[in-house]
């Protein structure tokens, strides 16, 4: 997983603790650009298979049509209320579509351990049940910035 952290490194995650993290958090934050060049941010569910982030979205959202136009992406998972509790990752680069749009369910052999860990997260199901309105998208994230203030207490 590439780190382009400079900044911050006091307060920086590990690489165990930034997979730690995307694996138990549930809800991220999806920032594209729009067709006239206005960000768009939008909640999403995810998961995370140690390398990549993978976003099950409706094909027929503003998030898939901004991304099918202009790949580019940042994605932030973040946690905590108080300031000394606030966490989180910052993932940024351009998502490819992974299997058929919209998903159906078709056999796809790259898609069958998420699908199986994004069910039981969200679900609790060993199968995802589709819905021919959502489709995959996976984050290979060419730079990972994270924080932890929690650390900063423990000085």
């Amino acid at each position: 997983m590439p780190v382009t952290q400079r900044r911050g490194r006091k307060i920086m995650m590990t690489a165990e603790e930034v997979d730690a993290f995307l694996a138990a958090e549930r809800t991220c934050r999806v920032a594209t650009v729009s067709a006239d060049g206005t960000p768009h941010v939008s909640p999403l569910w995810f998961a995370w298979d140690g390398t990549a982030l993978w976003l099950y979205s409706l094909t027929r959202s503003k998030r898939w049509a901004d991304l099918r136009r202009d790949g580019r992406v940042a994605v932030v998972v973040d946690a905590g209320h108080a300031y000394g509790e606030l966490r989180g990752v910052e993932l940024t680069g351009t998502v490819e579509v992974v299997g058929e749009v919209p998903r159906t369910g078709e056999p796809h052999p790259g898609l069958a351990p998420m699908e199986r860990q994004f069910a039981r997260k969200y679900f609790d199901l060993d199968e995802l049940p589709h819905d021919g309105r959502h489709a995959w998208l996976r984050l290979a994230p060419e730079s990972v910035r994270s924080w932890d203030f929690r650390k900063t207490a423990a000085r």
